[in-house]
């Protein structure tokens, strides 16, 4: 490069130094969008934030659970059995003119050995009283110890229902699929009382309930259109002492899928709380005609008797733990003991 080319070429360069930089060649950057932080909503109590961009609160719970069962045949011919469960809940609210609009999703995964099992545990809508999906009946509610047995197997259905809230009182009305109710003369293989296939699977349903005072109350009934035999269940709780007294009783007029452990039940339970965190609570049940006969026609001739007692421990906060050992012995049966331990994370 010659002398001619270095001088014309500095030249330039200075030029362009010196020249102004108009507006129309400004490079400008992007002004970054806003951030929306998550903000806490207290409408509906605690745990409750807004998802960002919607006025709807969502709430995130569930727990940890691991459990020992020990017992005849727990698992196959094994005497004990251990099970973890993982279970989450997501609650929605948001206000509308008919009041909150709810939504439920509630998903469980049960892990009994290195195959685990998911399912939906209960999905719903709830308005202004109205609620509709897959949800637990108010025969699940029972006595706050464990060795009670005051429903069927099976408490969970699809269903619709319509439940009026007043203070401390309570009424509804529900309809329920009974798909995995009881079925009077369907047998198992083994002869064990076996589950419907093929009815119309209907159920109507009605509680009411509340709370007067140190006693609170509930009394329901159910009746299936497939078997044509219903049940009622009264249950009471007062806060007698140091602890809670609670007292139960049932009657089926025959196989249904809302009862069908015996003709009639009554059961008691005392839960001492022993301390802020310790809680002993003794039950003990009778049963009259208690089982299903050999045809599952109808409930067997003879009674049962049901003792237990439930320990109850926090160990800290949201860390539980529960230990359970009950004794059956039925008349026409062998006796039986059976028991678990659990320690239980709540968030």
């Amino acid at each position: 490069m010659n002398i001619r080319m270095v001088l014309l070429t500095s030249a330039a360069a200075l030029a362009a130094a010196s020249s102004p930089v108009f507006a129309a060649d400004a490079i400008v950057a992007a002004e970054p969008e806003p951030v929306e932080y998550v903000r806490v909503c207290d409408a509906y109590g605690t745990g409750y934030f807004y998802i960002p961009g919607t006025e709807t609160c969502l709430k995130i719970g569930g727990y940890l659970r691991f459990e020992v069962y020990g017992g005849p045949n727990q698992k196959g011919t094994s005497d004990w059995n251990a099970r973890t469960r993982a279970q989450v809940q997501f609650t929605a609210k948001s206000d509308t003119e008919y009041g909150p609009l709810t939504g439920v999703i509630v998903l469980r995964n049960n892990g009994d050995n290195a195959s685990t099992t998911s399912t939906l545990d209960s999905a719903y809508i709830d308005i202004a009283g109205l609620r509709a999906g897959l949800f637990y009946s108010w025969w699940d509610d029972d006595l706050s110890g464990e060795p009670d047995v005051l429903s069927s197997y099976q408490t969970l259905h699809n269903s619709f229902r319509y439940q009026y809230e007043s203070g401390d009182f309570y009424a509804g009305v529900s309809v329920d699929e009974l798909e995995d109710g009881a079925e009077k003369g369907a047998l198992n293989a083994d002869g064990s009382p076996g589950t419907r296939t093929g009815s119309n699977d209907v159920g109507i349903a009605a509680a009411i309930g509340g709370k007067a005072g140190v006693v609170s109350y509930q009394l329901i009934g159910g009746y299936d259109t497939d078997t044509e035999e219903g049940a009622i269940r009264g249950m009471l709780f007062a806060d007698i002492g140091p602890g809670t007294l609670g007292l139960a009783g049932v009657y089926a007029s025959g196989i249904n899928s809302y009862y069908d452990e015996s003709e009639w039940t009554i059961a008691a339970e005392y839960a001492l709380k022993a301390t802020d965190k310790f809680t002993f609570t003794p039950t003990v049940q009778y049963f009259g005609d208690y089982g299903h006969n050999a045809t599952n026609t109808d409930f067997a001739s003879g009674d049962a008797w049901k003792v237990g007692v439930t320990l109850d421990y926090q160990i800290v906060d949201n860390l539980y733990a529960k230990a359970t050992v009950s004794y059956l012995d039925p008349k026409h049966d062998d006796d039986v003991t059976t028991g678990f331990f659990r320690l239980q994370r709540a968030f």
